[in-house]
């Protein structure tokens, strides 16, 4: 319980507070019980061949999450200071690179047509993808913490109060808004949403999921992920975290204080669920779904039945981020810019490969040929494992 109130105090703020906090609002990965210490890097016996392709810098991330985009042979990345560049994927070569004109809060999202920008005051800037001219500018109801998406046509972006807009991506018209009552205590993360086969999923505070339809906003289900529990309302908060995980027929999700469980997208029927606390979500690949708990060990559960299929406890404390299943390894970055490979199977250690010494935050990012990550202090790194 004492460590629920710890990670619960680290990891939360007053929703509707009018002045921000004090502390670092965004480093809720201090989840560790007082005086736990980040575990030593064990030693990999055997590592396999991993180096990095190519490199650059997109600017400092400061208190925020950053993550980049893949839209066809290009990665769209941004920073706090309003910088956002294009890169080739393959080369690390800088197309182009510009100012949205404010300070942004939140990592690029595109199309390959279109590259969307949001910030903590509520801006929402759209830019030409070819070459970053601006295309439009609109406005959300607060702060923009996680990632836009671009799809089908459509901007859709989550607000910090629990709302979520979709806007035109031709002109930035409105086409709907959907609306959630905003918890009194909230799990301050770049919570996003997922687009998928024309709804669109989002989670909420006390362990809420929902299906919207893409095209109106309507609600088509809701389920109950994780039940709040304890008796102080820190101790009972239970938000979903990160962006829900669609593959095939499958959604899965992951609460704070909660559960990792899966759903049929079309119905939300539940599946499965295992009972575990994360704080950066879920991830899955063609057999497994992948969590970071909030004590620090990688865990894999079976998608089809969530069996346990193995836990890797030797990264504990080292406030990682969401694992990213990359061919037969599983990426994950560390506190101290480490990015760590684990096989997918059994979670051995492969390979381990420094970055720039800040902490890798954002999941990292498959593209092809390895994989992509961005550190907070704004670092690009393509790496590859042969």
């Amino acid at each position: 319980m004492l460590r629920q109130v710890a990670a619960a105090l680290a990891a939360l703020v007053l929703a509707g507070c009018s002045s921000a906090p004090s502390w670092n609002p965004l480093d809720w990965f201090g989840s560790a019980p007082a005086g736990a210490k980040p575990a030593a890097l064990p030693p990999i016996a055997g590592t396999q061949s991993v180096r990095v392709l190519w490199s650059a810098s997109a600017g400092a991330a400061d208190v925020f999450i950053f993550t980049p985009a893949l839209a066809g042979d290009s990665v769209y990345a941004a920073a706090r200071d309003g910088t956002v560049l294009r890169v080739d994927a393959a080369t690390g070569q800088v197309r182009w690179r510009v100012s949205a004109g404010t300070r942004l809060s939140a990592g690029a999202g595109s199309d390959g047509q279109l590259v969307v920008l949001a910030s903590d005051e509520g801006d929402v800037i759209a830019l030409d993808a070819q070459n970053g001219a601006p295309r439009w500018r609109t406005r959300v109801s607060s702060e923009v913490l996680a990632q836009p998406v671009v799809s089908d046509g459509l901007v859709v972006v989550r607000s910090a109060d629990s709302r979520i807009f979709a806007f035109a991506a031709t002109d930035g018209k409105r086409r709907w808004v959907y609306q959630r009552a905003a918890a009194p205590l909230a799990v301050r993360t770049p919570a996003g949403v997922t687009l998928h086969e024309g709804l669109v999923f989002a989670g909420f505070s006390a362990g809420k999921l929902v299906a919207l339809a893409q095209s109106s906003g309507g609600v088509r289900w809701e389920v109950t992920v994780a039940l709040p529990k304890g008796s102080t309302e820190l101790e009972r908060v239970t938000d979903v975290v990160g962006n829900p995980a669609a593959l095939r027929r499958e959604l899965c999700v992951a609460a704070f204080q909660g559960r990792v469980a899966c759903y049929e997208w079309q119905s939300g029927s539940q599946q499965w669920t295992r009972d575990v606390s994360t704080l950066t979500g879920v991830s899955m690949d063609a057999r497994y779904a992948f969590v970071s708990d909030d004590r620090g060990a990688v865990q894999a559960f079976d998608r089809s039945n969530g069996r346990s299929v193995w836990k890797q406890d030797r990264l504990a404390h080292r406030q990682l981020s969401l694992p990213q299943p990359v061919g037969n390894e599983i990426a994950v970055g560390d506190l101290e810019g480490y990015v760590h490979f684990l096989t997918r199977d059994s979670g051995a250690f492969v390979a381990r490969i420094a970055t720039d010494g800040s902490a890798v935050r954002a999941a990292p990012l498959a593209i092809p040929g390895g994989v992509l990550v961005q550190t907070r202090n704004g670092g690009l790194f393509a790496i590859s494992l042969k």
